[in-house]
C-alpha cells in the first residue's frame, strides 16, 4: 500500500461537521474511539468528515487508520514528520478541518463523542462556541483532582483574560471561530488560553469526564507541570510582578533589620551575634534570587523562541481516501510537506 497522499475529487461541498482527533501512540483505543464516532456522526445525517493528527506516533496507529480509510471515505489523517505535542496537533487540526462546526476531541475517549449532538444543537442557536466544562473527572487520581482544580483557579485569577476552569479541549467552535483562532501565529501555545482569548459568544455545557477505556495517559506529572507553566506564563505577567514585590520586601526587611543592629551596636555596645540566622537569611535570599532569575528566563525564552519564526508544525504527508472517476479508492504518491 502507498502511504503518501489520496487525491480528491469530491467538488467544492464542505461537510458540516469536522471532528480533529489529535493523537500519540493511541493504536489501542483506536478502533473504539472510530467505531463510537461512526455511530454518532452517522447518525446525525449530516456530511462529516474526522480528521486525525498524528503527532509523531511509532505504534502503528497510523497504519491502523490508513487500512480503515479505505472503507470509511470521512477519515482523514494528518501526520506530522515527528513529535511537536498536543497543542501544535490540534493547530494542524484547525488547520486541515473544513467544516463549519469544528469538535476537538482527544482519541483516548475521556470526553465522549455522544455529546456532539448536542453540542451542535447549542451551535445552530446562535453559539460560536459550545464549551464543554468537566463535572467530574471519573479514573482521576485524587492528587491529580485537587491539583487540576488548584491550577484552573490559580490560572484564571492571574490570565489577562478569563479562562475558563474545569475545561479542556473538548469544544465546538464555529467556522468565524476557527479562523479567528488561526490567526494568532505565536509559536508558544497554550491552546486554551488562545480559544479564551479569541473570544465569541459561548455557551458552557457541564458532563462527567469518562475513565479512560483502553490504554495509558502520555501525561506525566512534569509534563502537566510544564504546560501548567506554560498557561501562566502565556497570559501573564503576575509572577514577574510577584518577585519584584518578594524582592522589595526582603530589602525592606534586610535595610530595618541592619538598622535595629546597628543602632544596639551604637547604643548598647552589643556585640553582634546570630551566625546561623545570618546563614539562612543568605540561603533564603539566594534562593529567592535563583527563583526571580528563572522567571525572568522563561519570559525571555519565550520571546527567544518567538524571535526564530520556526514553524508550529510540519507535516510528513495528508492521507485522505476519496473516490476516483472509476468509482473505487486508488492511491496517489506523493507527500504533502506543510509548515505554519
Amino acid at each position: 500500500m502507498n502511504l503518501g497522499e489520496f487525491s480528491s475529487n469530491t467538488g467544492d461541498s464542505r461537510p458540516v461537521i469536522s471532528v480533529i482527533v489529535p493523537f500519540y501512540n493511541e493504536r489501542q483505543v483506536l478502533p473504539l474511539c472510530l467505531d463510537r464516532l461512526e455511530k454518532v456522526l452517522g447518525a446525525l445525517g449530516e456530511p462529516f468528515e474526522v480528521v486525525f493528527v498524528d503527532d509523531g506516533s511509532d505504534d502503528g496507529g497510523d497504519h491502523y487508520l490508513i487500512a480503515e480509510g479505505h472503507a470509511r471515505p470521512w477519515l482523514q489523517l494528518v501526520r506530522l514528520s515527528r513529535n511537536f505535542g498536543k497543542e501544535a496537533a490540534l493547530t494542524a487540526g484547525l488547520d486541515y478541518a473544513t467544516g463549519r462546526a469544528v469538535v476537538l476531541l482527544d482519541a483516548d475517549l475521556q470526553d465522549p463523542p455522544e455529546y456532539i449532538p448536542d453540542m451542535l444543537t447549542r451551535w445552530r442557536a446562535g453559539a460560536d462556541v459550545v464549551l464543554m466544562q468537566r463535572r467530574d473527572r471519573v479514573g482521576e487520581t485524587w492528587c491529580k483532582r485537587v491539583t487540576a482544580y488548584a491550577y484552573y483557579r490559580l490560572l484564571r485569577r492571574l490570565a489577562q483574560v478569563p479562562i475558563p476552569a474545569d475545561s479542556g479541549d473538548f469544544r465546538l467552535m464555529s467556522r468565524r471561530a476557527v479562523e479567528a483562532v488561526r490567526r494568532l501565529d505565536e509559536r508558544n501555545r497554550y491552546m486554551k488560553g488562545l480559544f479564551a482569548w479569541v473570544g465569541m459568544p459561548t455557551v458552557v455545557c457541564e458532563y462527567d469526564r469518562a475513565a479512560r477505556p483502553a490504554g495509558r495517559s502520555k501525561w506525566s506529572y512534569p509534563r502537566l507541570l510544564a504546560l501548567a507553566l506554560e498557561g501562566i506564563t502565556s497570559f501573564s505577567v503576575a509572577p514577574l510582578r510577584w518577585a519584584t514585590a518578594a524582592g522589595g520586601v526582603a530589602a525592606l526587611f534586610g535595610a530595618g533589620y541592619g538598622a535595629v543592629i546597628v543602632a544596639k551596636a551604637l547604643l548598647f555596645g552589643d556585640v553582634v551575634q546570630g551566625y546561623p540566622s545570618l546563614v539562612a537569611l543568605i540561603t533564603f535570599l539566594g534562593g529567592l534570587q535563583l527563583l526571580t532569575i528563572g522567571l525572568v528566563g522563561e519570559y525571555v525564552g519565550k520571546t527567544y523562541l518567538e524571535a526564530k519564526r520556526r514553524p508550529i508544525y510540519l507535516v510528513r504527508d495528508v492521507v485522505k481516501p476519496v473516490s476516483s472517476r472509476n468509482g473505487r479508492r486508488q492511491p496517489t504518491s506523493g507527500a504533502l510537506t506543510h509548515a505554519r
